[in-house]
């Protein structure tokens, strides 16, 4: 660096070599235009930082760091600055009172995720214009101003996202004619959909209005909007029809996201008219938690481009439309929580790219078909709650699949997976062991018996295994212990980015903006109740049901290493034995029920170590001696946690105990 006093670019993003120090010497830099120093663990203020030396500065980009403070004034001084970008930053100050005022010249400033107070008019940027990009948090919220100003600037690009109630839509906005990107998301605007924004600005290409209290109907331009790609509504109050002519005046859409509102009627036909008075490009089309009913589609429908179709949460009724086969480019199918009923169509198998059907809670009956072997893409499978009967077609080996979800059916014949409240009969199948990304195993309430299989033991990634309510039989097996019962997957949720990131993935494979009503379910007896989790919730539960079953022999001494397990159910077996002594290892456990068994032998007293233990039970069984000390956690248990133990004494039990015995 010290020998390029002519350098012009200067991309350090991510690194830390320099960090904070390097700025200090921009008087060796004299002639740079270019900076850029993301996520570069920069902190303290902007003006311990040697910035404002650089004066011959065009772009700097010094987002996604630590930085606090305020604005330098001197800022005001690099007059050839025309694009700013300090997101994702900790400045704060009132936005009107600082330099920025002074660079009118700008085209492009990046504000947003800081603690700068921005009014929603834009009233200070009004003389900025050459601006063309803003992207910023709104906190002065309301619309005060009574100016009766316009903007200089014709916006390209606005993104305000809002902290409160904004009131009305920005005065500047109906001055602006050039736009092709607006994010007003979270404003709280409380108004009707504005259609003079599309009918004003034909360049649009993205528009985003989430959760900003629109209300009433959902009017759309008089004219056709041909470059509008995305359209996203969600979290909002619109009510009536979608209107049926969108895809005559809406036909690029290529995203349309019209998610928890209070749409009512059919899906409008235009979706499926051929190009151009149809949404021949649509590749997402998210109808989510409205009051939507009828068919599915129409016969003419045929969008071809289609890779995710989300109608969840409505009231349609009536078949799988077999024209969902012409959709040959669809990824995820989710239909969850309607009235759909007849028999799966077995051309879905034909799909060969689909990684997720969702359509649990309907009314579908009918074998699973056979060609869903041929989904080699398939990952999430969620057919829960319906009427499906037979058994589970024979399938090879299932690599890809990773969460199945078929409880509460009218299945036969061993799976995997959440399959509880079947007809399941037969072993646990040993290639189990080829499903190493398995996390939840769900069997309780079939007809399973046999032995548990040592490929168990393989699935070292396993949080949840209910196999309660079965007829298994033999011994619990000693290598249970190389579960972790902890595994936690990293997430990547997209909507823990930046919203805009959205409009960057060209190779987006999930849209999930209402992603609560994607969440998995499923029930799990804990603390001696029966929940109902989501799979979110359950990243932060652990355990292991083996209630309800025929399983003999002692417990092995290694199901106590198992420390990070937060519930442990092996009652109603016929276990023997004594208690291991290195359940007191089980630090995070929070319920623990050997009850109903034949156990003997004394309550191994450093059990009273597990501070996180909610509830216990040993009730039934053939122990001896003193119950534990009522100290910690065990002070809290009563007598119905020991009964059945008639050779146990000491509270809270009635039965004294005495120094000569029992």
């Amino acid at each position: 660096i010290l020998n390029f006093k002519n350098l012009e670019y200067f991309n350090m993003d991510f690194c830390t070599a320099f960090s904070n120090s390097f700025l200090q010497m921009s008087e060796l830099m004299a002639s740079l235009k270019y900076l850029s120093l993301s996520n570069s663990y920069l902190n303290g203020t902007i003006l311990d930082q040697g910035l404002c030396e650089l004066v011959y500065l065009q772009e700097v980009n010094i987002d996604r760091n630590n930085l606090s403070g305020s604005l330098p004034w001197c800022l005001a001084n690099l007059t050839y600055l025309r694009l700013l970008d300090v997101s994702f930053n900790q400045l704060t100050e009132n936005i009107s009172s600082s330099p920025l005022m002074n660079l009118t010249y700008i085209e492009e400033l990046w504000l947003s995720n800081n603690h700068f107070q921005i009014s929603i008019s834009l009233e200070p940027f009004f003389n900025h214009s050459k601006l063309k990009f803003f992207d910023g948090d709104i906190y002065a919220e309301i619309e005060t101003s009574h100016s009766s100003l316009t903007p200089k600037f014709q916006l390209t690009s606005i993104s305000l996202f809002g902290h409160g109630d904004s009131g009305i839509f920005p005065k500047f906005l109906y001055h602006q004619h050039d736009l092709e990107y607006v994010d007003l998301s979270h404003l709280n605007l409380t108004r009707e959909f504005p259609n003079w924004l599309l009918e004003k600005n034909k360049k649009l290409k993205r528009l985003s209005l989430v959760n900003i209290s629109l209300f009433g109907p959902f009017p759309l331009p008089i004219h056709c909007h041909k470059n509008l790609r995305v359209l996203d509504v969600s979290n909002n109050k619109l009510q009536g029809h979608i209107p049926i002519e969108i895809g005559e005046v809406l036909p690029n859409l290529v995203v349309l996201n019209v998610a928890t509102n209070a749409f009512n009627g059919s899906i409008p036909s235009s979706f499926g008219n051929t190009w151009p008075w149809g949404c021949f490009y649509l590749e997402y089309l998210v109808l989510s938690n409205n009051s939507l009913q009828g068919q599915l589609f129409s016969k003419e429908f045929n969008l071809t481009k289609l890779k995710r179709l989300n109608l969840d949460g409505n009231h349609f009724i009536g078949d799988i439309p077999k024209t969902l086969s012409n959709c040959s480019a669809l990824q995820g199918l989710y239909i969850s929580d309607n009235n759909i009923s007849g028999n799966i169509p077995t051309r879905l198998g034909n799909l060969s790219f689909l990684d997720a059907i969702m359509m649990p809670n309907n009314r579908l009956e009918g074998p699973i078909p056979s060609a869903f072997c041929q989904l080699r893409h398939l990952e999430i499978l969620d057919l829960s709650r319906n009427n499906i009967s037979g058994s589970l077609p024979s399938c090879s080996s299932p690599f890809n699949i990773r969460r199945v979800h078929l409880s509460k059916n009218m299945l036969q014949g061993p799976l995997l997976g959440d399959l509880s409240y079947n007809r399941l009969n037969s072993n646990i199948p040993d290639w189990m062991n080829r499903l190493p990304q398995l996390r939840y195993l769900i069997l309780a309430n079939n007809g399973l018996e046999g032995e548990m299989p040592l490929q168990l033991c393989w699935l070292n990634k396993l949080q949840l295994v209910d196999l309660s309510h079965n007829n298994l039989s033999g011994q619990i097996p000693h290598c249970l212990y190389n579960i972790s019962f902890n595994y936690r997957e990293d997430n990547h949720d997209l909507f823990d980015q930046d919203p805009q990131i959205l409009y960057q993935l060209p190779q987006l494979q999930i849209l999930y903006t209402n992603y609560h009503n994607h969440k998995y379910l499923t029930n799990f007896t804990t603390k001696q109740r029966l929940y109902t989790y989501e799979v979110q919730p359950l990243h932060s539960m652990s355990g292991l049901d083996l209630s309800c079953n025929k399983l003999i022999g002692e417990i092995p001494l290694q199901i106590g290493e198992l420390s990070r397990i937060h519930t442990l159910n092996l009652s109603h077996n016929n276990l023997t034995g004594e208690s291991p002594v290195t359940f007191s290892h089980m630090k995070q456990v929070e319920s623990l029920d050997l009850s109903y068994n034949n156990l003997n032998g004394k309550i191994p007293p450093r059990l009273i170590e597990l501070n996180a233990l909610a509830v216990f039970s040993v009730a039934f069984n053939n122990l001896s001696g003193k119950t534990p000390d009522r100290v910690a956690q065990f002070g809290t248990f009563e007598e119905d946690s020991y009964e059945g133990n008639p050779f146990l004494c000491g509270q809270p039990l009635l039965k004294s105990c005495n120094e000569n015995g029992p």
